[in-house]
């Protein structure tokens, strides 16, 4: 501190060429800040927007919450604008408990052109929607349910609609979904090459 005092003063003492800051005398009392010495650290925090912000746990990773639906599951909408549609879940958001239903909450994106020739394009996407608003639908006796739980003989934990009692986890459903997976991933890596 003694040091910044010394200075300013041999400041004080100079002036300047009248050609220099429009002939005004340079006075370092308005252009030198003054320093502060503080002995904790300032940390710098980032605003987000409301809706960019993650609950996180303790180690910073994002809360994952669970879900009554899965990947495969036919789901029917009970909220919304798509009131009463039915679809099937392709996509599970689990850290804001959203989920992507095929054909429901269909949203325009307007899409730049890439190339010099190439037009660009308005197409149509499904947007995520709350897992709140849907309900598991059995397309055989066409009713909507709540899920539970149950143990089989073979000590397998299954998922099953309450009010038919018709079990939704198969093994039949899982090797289908998986099927699906990779032919979007082939699909995409032929499109890529």
């Amino acid at each position: 501190m003694a040091a910044m005092a010394a200075l300013q003063s041999s400041f004080t003492s100079l002036n300047l060429s009248s050609n220099s800051f429009l002939g005004q005398r340079f006075s370092p009392a308005l252009y030198l800040p003054t320093v502060k010495s503080t002995d904790q650290p300032s940390s710098i925090v980032a605003k987000l927007k409301r809706w960019e912000r993650k609950e996180c746990k303790p180690n910073s990773l994002p809360v994952l919450h669970k879900m009554h639906v899965k990947v495969g599951d036919t789901v029917k909408v009970i909220a919304g604008k798509d009131k009463g549609k039915i679809g099937e879940v392709t996509t599970v958001i689990k850290h804001n408990s959203r989920i992507v239903v095929k054909d429901i909450n269909l949203k325009t994106k307007h899409v730049k052109s890439k190339e010099e020739g190439e037009q660009g394009q308005i197409i149509r996407i499904e947007a995520p929607i709350h897992s709140s608003n849907v309900m598991l639908y059995s397309s055989k006796q066409d009713v909507v349910s709540r899920v539970g739980h149950k143990t089989l003989e073979n000590g397998k934990r299954v998922r099953y609609l309450i009010r038919t009692g018709e079990i939704i986890d198969s093994a039949e459903n899982w090797k289908k979904v998986a099927k699906e997976k990779e032919k979007e991933k082939s699909t995409e890596v032929a499109a890529a090459s």
